[in-house]
């Protein structure tokens, strides 16, 4: 894939393989366990803050601070605040946010299906590990 990287109007050929490409940064923020999360609660509609975090479950609300800002600042999300006494924040999957569906359903249902497998290989993993360290 080509784009442009507007910087000197070069194109830049996207290349996740090529360790200064800017593709892994893509990478990088669209494997985090919470963005993944964050996506797929999403996918039904807005959410508060508050909602989404017991939703997901298990994520200090400092963390997904910082998830949510860095979705927003990729394009993935839409932070959207109503002016109204407490103030509302409801979080929005963008155009772009919602075409993670797709990958992230592919990935979780792979992850569903081979869990017990993983689970084995890592007992195994363990166990060999121990018995000769």
């Amino acid at each position: 894939m080509v784009t442009n990287d507007g910087t000197d109007g070069a194109p830049l050929v996207a290349d996740v393989m090529d360790p200064q490409c800017p593709t892994r940064v893509v990478l990088d923020r669209i494997g985090d366990r919470w963005t993944t999360l964050v996506v797929l609660f999403l996918e039904s509609g807005p959410l508060r803050f508050t909602a989404l975090r017991k939703a997901i479950g298990g994520v200090a609300p400092k963390v997904l601070t910082q998830t949510l800002r860095a979705m927003e600042r990729d394009g993935l999300l839409i932070r959207t605040v109503h002016a109204q006494v407490p103030p509302r924040v409801d979080y929005e999957l963008t155009a772009l946010g919602r075409s993670l569906l797709e990958p992230i359903h592919a990935v979780t249902a792979w992850a569903e299906r081979h869990v017990t497998e993983v689970l084995d290989a890592r007992d195994r993993y363990d166990e060999t590990a121990a018995a000769h360290p």
